[in-house]
């Protein structure tokens, strides 16, 4: 029986992406002639023959994808989702998908509680979803999954649950190699001080917790001794900051390496700055805007990147393949973990064309 010849293997081949095969496919839209060609030349070495009534059906079909993330800030980590998850839902422009997002605050289990809700009430065809709270989005992808309504996992996998894929960092191994860099860089007889958001109604997020148990797994298998603090801070009520961050810092002078397992550790580091810290190395997650300029001025040692962006976008192009296409989807996909510097960071883009 001859392999199944999927749209991904024609653009892979042509240079260019599915859309731009669909639109050739189908005749539909402008195209260049370079496109335009170099497709037709992959169909002619491929051998493609098309099933025109499958993929006319699919393209005639109305889909409705919801997206329930956190909600959306300029330079902040799930920006960078939303704008992948555009940038696939465009490539796909002669399909008719109407996207619609569902936010909720990534601090408050409350309000994920209310807004996974309305996902389930908007009867959609497809979910994104991130998944902040564990609890929150099991009890969701269950009754998605009564519906038979498929869904995809950004930013973490959640174990007990079936989606048609995930794309995410490994919250792990991320933890783990956390602590293998904090604690190359610190002296061996200093503390540890792990910083973590507060967050109403759950003391840690999915992400959170996972990375914590990879953190932990390199500090038992390699018998590390060094006393580990743990503090929280406040990213809705900063100016408890100064008291919560400070009365540490006051009482444990031993501290010379700090970790933030979430994205604002751009917050400890503008703690680190005010106050003129200078002997405690930092490391923390995700390249936003304002993380980025702390390593920049050499206040964060190391940043891990989990590329966001790619996420949001191959999580797209993953329902439609399931959807239309009737591709297999592979269901773990974990994003190569960006490790960023002072003398790399300027020249990192986390998903190129």
């Amino acid at each position: 029986m001859p392999k199944k010849i999927r749209v991904k293997d024609i653009a892979d081949l042509a240079g260019v992406s599915p859309g731009t095969v669909d639109r050739v496919l189908h005749n539909r839209g402008n195209l260049s002639a370079k496109s335009r060609e170099a497709v037709e030349n992959a169909l002619k070495k491929l051998q493609y023959r098309p099933n025109i009534h499958i993929s006319s059906l699919s393209l005639k079909k109305k889909y409705k994808l919801v997206v329930a993330i956190p909600k959306v800030f300029k330079g902040e980590y799930w920006e960078d989702t939303q704008r992948g998850i555009f940038r696939a839902i465009k490539e796909y422009d002669n399909m008719d998908i109407e996207c619609e997002f569902c936010y909720y605050d990534q601090f408050d289990l409350f309000s994920c509680r209310e807004s996974f809700e309305k996902v389930i009430k908007m009867a959609p065809d497809a979910v994104i979803m991130g998944t902040t709270f564990r609890d929150e989005t099991i009890h969701t992808v269950n009754v998605l999954g009564d519906s038979n309504i498929p869904y995809v996992f950004v930013d973490s996998p959640v174990e007990g649950t079936l989606p048609v894929a995930f794309f995410a960092s490994n919250p792990f191994k991320c933890g783990y190699l956390i602590c293998k860099l904090i604690h190359s860089i610190t002296p061996q007889n200093s503390d540890f001080v792990v910083f973590q958001t507060v967050r109403i109604g759950d003391s840690s997020a999915n992400t959170t917790v996972l990375r914590k148990q990879g953190f932990m797994a390199y500090c038992q298998e390699h018998d590390l001794t060094r006393r580990l603090h743990r503090v929280s801070f406040s990213v809705t009520e900063p100016e408890r900051n100064e008291s919560l961050i400070g009365d540490f810092f006051e009482k444990n002078s031993n501290v010379q390496g700090a970790i933030v397992l979430s994205s604002r550790g751009s917050v400890v580091a503008d703690y680190f700055k005010k106050h003129k810290i200078n002997d405690v190395k930092l490391i923390c997650i995700d390249v936003t805007e304002s993380n980025r300029k702390a390593v920049q001025s050499g206040i964060i040692d190391f940043v891990i990147g989990q590329r966001p962006q790619q996420q949001g976008y191959m999580a797209v192009k993953a329902l439609v393949q399931f959807l239309t296409y009737n591709n297999p989807v592979r269901k773990e996909n974990y994003m190569p973990i960006d490790i960023l510097t002072k003398e790399n960071i300027d020249m990192y883009c986390e998903f190129n064309e």
